[in-house]
């Protein structure tokens, strides 16, 4: 009666935990997941009892505490799901990609290129519609993977601590050139503030609806690569003797991870260090499986994100910190621990 499985991936063999225990852990995220969305939308400046909170989302009363909960906090609740699922999504798959336990979209680059592009939408062009700045922010996100690929690739392949470096320099050369935009003209670029910190705060549901098809597609493209990113983490040559097409695998990899990177940052900023954190609490509970990693990845993000936005509320209250802050707080110490291990979870 045991929930672990031996599996030989190689030298030696590797603990599988077994399915009683991926759907248990996977009905517990369900749970707290749920608890969590219902304190999202209770805790703030100032805090709603459940009654008032069933009572705003099942009627139309006009009471104060109905209107701020349709208003304001059961957007960014939605909001804080939907970019949560987006960044935990993203971390997994492009470690399960890179093979590198380091790997997130924000130490990579990635958030940057989509800030960047974005900010040059929104302060230079005057695209003030989600629908029009998108197209941006996936442009911004696919150029900075390319690159990212591209300088940390050598002929003895890429290091994990490589592709950080790479990642990190071009975070900082992107971020030094969006500051610099914006002080070239600060009222132009003002509604930016907030969102470049990183926030899920103030955002209406308006930006989330042209951006929820592309996320939906990058979710279908990440669980069809699942499988041959499986056999990938053998080996691209192993990879192949059992029919796999390396090549497209990696194509349609880097379009999800365009979508879903492009699209978070699009919709609340550069939030870092989620996709980061994420998939290794997945592997902890799951084992090295992708679409497993790929499913909790889903649920932990957004458990992370409304945990992190929580806390930023209840700190500052009456005021609050950006998630954006909460979560590089966090995941800034989680990213030395793990390049200081000489070993960190396995993909």
């Amino acid at each position: 009666m045991t929930t672990l499985a031996l599996r030989q991936d190689g030298p030696g063999t590797t603990a599988v935990p077994g399915p009683r225990r991926r759907l248990l852990g996977l009905v517990v995220a369900l749970v707290v997941l749920a608890v969590l969305l219902v304190l999202s939308i209770m805790i703030g400046s100032t805090s709603i009892p459940p009654s008032a909170v069933w009572d705003g989302l099942v009627h139309s009363s006009a009471g104060i505490d109905q209107l701020a909960i349709r208003d304001y906090r059961l957007p960014r609740t939605i909001v804080g799901l939907v970019v949560g699922a987006a960044l935990g999504l993203a971390g997994s798959l492009i470690q399960a990609l890179t093979r590198n336990p380091l790997a997130d979209p924000g130490i990579f680059g990635v958030h940057a290129g989509a800030s960047f592009a974005v900010t040059v939408a929104v302060g230079l062009l005057g695209i003030r519609e989600v629908e029009g700045y998108m197209w941006f922010a996936f442009a911004g996100a696919l150029v900075v993977t390319l690159i990212v690929f591209a300088l940390s690739s050598t002929r003895q392949g890429s290091s994990a601590v490589v592709m950080v470096l790479v990642g990190l320099c071009v975070s900082a050369v992107l971020g030094g050139a969006r500051d610099g935009l914006q002080l070239t003209n600060p009222d132009a670029f003002d509604t930016l503030r907030s969102w470049n910190a990183g926030s899920i705060s103030g955002r209406p549901l308006e930006v989330v609806w042209p951006i929820l098809p592309f996320l939906a597609l990058a979710l279908v493209l990440a669980f069809v690569v699942a499988g041959p990113l499986n056999a990938m983490a053998l080996g691209d040559e192993l990879a192949v003797s059992q029919g796999v097409s390396v090549a497209r695998t990696r194509v349609l990899a880097i379009l999800a991870l365009t979508l879903l990177a492009g699209g978070a940052t699009a919709i609340a900023g550069p939030i870092i260090f989620v996709g980061l954190m994420v998939p290794h609490v997945a592997r902890w509970i799951v084992g090295p499986r992708q679409r497993w990693i790929f499913g909790y990845s889903i649920l932990l993000g957004p458990i992370l994100l409304l945990v992190s936005d929580i806390l930023g509320r209840v700190v500052m209250r009456p005021g609050e910190i950006s998630v954006g802050v909460v979560t590089a707080f966090v995941g800034a110490p989680v990213l030395v621990a793990l390049v200081r291990r000489k070993k960190a979870s396995g993909i």
